[in-house]
């Protein structure tokens, strides 16, 4: 028996690249999600919380669906998130606050199987160290357009890698689907892996 459809709860290309990388069988469900932070709300609560958002909006959209999966990452540095920038000088300023610096990239994952209700989540963190770099690294990076759509300002898969020193931790984390959670969580919802 085939394993079920999976259907992403987010506009995210990176993600569904991912997936689709691995061979999962997957379709994009974006659903519109109000993705402001609640007061007083940590980082890795937000990523949970809007993970779960997101299942929850599909699941409504899609009520014949078998399996669905939201995620939500985000980049902290000193406790705050950075989020995707506004603007190219935003993009610049949060660049420039990385440089030299270890940070944390926390995902939050919900996998739901609407016909069962079972549902299984995780919260996933990787540390990433950037490189020292000066001002004609980020007026570069900035040029190349990549980081404005990026939470905190670059993108690992892409040009940003030139910017990271190193990662601990789950290098998919960090372009926003820990990979390495998945088998887990699909068994947890009674779905065999692989597919």
């Amino acid at each position: 028996m085939p394993p079920p459809r999976l259907y992403l709860a987010s506009a995210s290309p990176r993600r569904l690249q991912l997936l689709q990388g691995v061979g999962v069988a997957v379709e994009a469900c974006p659903v519109p999600v109000d993705e402001t932070a609640l007061p007083a709300e940590a980082p890795v609560a937000r990523v949970a919380r809007l993970a779960e958002a997101k299942v929850r909006a599909a699941a409504a959209r899609l009520p014949a669906a078998t399996l669905l999966l939201g995620a939500d990452t985000t980049v902290v540095l000193d406790g705050a998130s950075l989020d995707k920038p506004a603007s190219a000088e935003e993009a610049a300023a949060t660049l420039r606050r990385l440089s030299g610096r270890t940070h944390e990239v926390w995902t939050g994952v919900h996998v739901l199987c609407p016909g069962t209700g079972a549902r299984a989540q995780v919260l996933e963190r990787t540390r990433v160290r950037m490189r020292a770099f000066g001002e004609d690294a980020v007026a570069w990076y900035v040029a190349t357009g990549e980081p404005l759509d990026k939470a905190g300002a670059y993108g690992i898969q892409g040009l940003g890698v030139f910017l990271v020193e190193g990662i601990e931790g789950s290098w998919s984390n960090v372009v926003g689907l820990p990979l390495e959670r998945l088998p887990d969580l699909m068994r947890t919802v009674g779905v065999r892996f692989p597919f």
